[in-house]
């Protein structure tokens, strides 16, 4: 039997294979409904900003339109067309940075990134909310191009905001 100091582990406790089964299922669930009744899609008129991006590869486009009250998201629109991964991304992304400074949504992007990239740490992170359901496409390295164009208009839209 192991003996504990009583010090914390940083390593996390170990889940259930029928826990874990389960978690991808809700998560399966999860981005599914946000690829069937997306949020925040249509026109913000007026916007302070807009920008379009399109994945070359497999023709998921996006366009994104912000407005802003000071420094904060008042709110965050989207049309386009793609697939559930890119779809589900800009659903869950426009309801997380809205209320959001530029900061904290660049912030968020930076986490997604990480994430995508296979960060177990940043993917655990309940900050991210229905995004975490994404996680999984960090083993689909084709899909991350289509997880990360919402996450690259909205760069490139906070980047040229005047």
């Amino acid at each position: 039997m192991p003996v504990s100091d009583g010090a914390a582990s940083n390593t996390p406790a170990p889940v259930a294979p029928r826990a874990d089964a389960r978690l991808a299922a809700l998560y399966q669930e999860l981005l599914l409904d946000h690829y069937r009744r997306p949020r925040n899609k249509g026109v913000l008129d007026p916007a302070d900003v807009a920008t379009t991006l399109k994945n070359p590869l497999c023709g998921d486009e996006i366009e994104l339109r912000l407005a802003f009250e000071g420094d904060r998201v008042r709110d965050a629109r989207w049309t386009g067309q793609g697939c559930a991964v890119s779809t589900a991304s800009a659903s869950m992304m426009t309801q997380l940075i809205a209320g959001k400074t530029a900061g904290e949504a660049l912030a968020a992007r930076d986490q997604v990134a990480r994430m995508m990239n296979g960060d177990a740490t940043a993917a655990a992170d309940p900050a991210l909310g229905d995004l975490r359901a994404l996680a999984g496409v960090a083993r689909l390295p084709v899909r991350v191009k289509c997880a990360m164009l919402p996450w690259a208009a909205l760069a490139r839209a906070l980047a040229g905001r005047t």
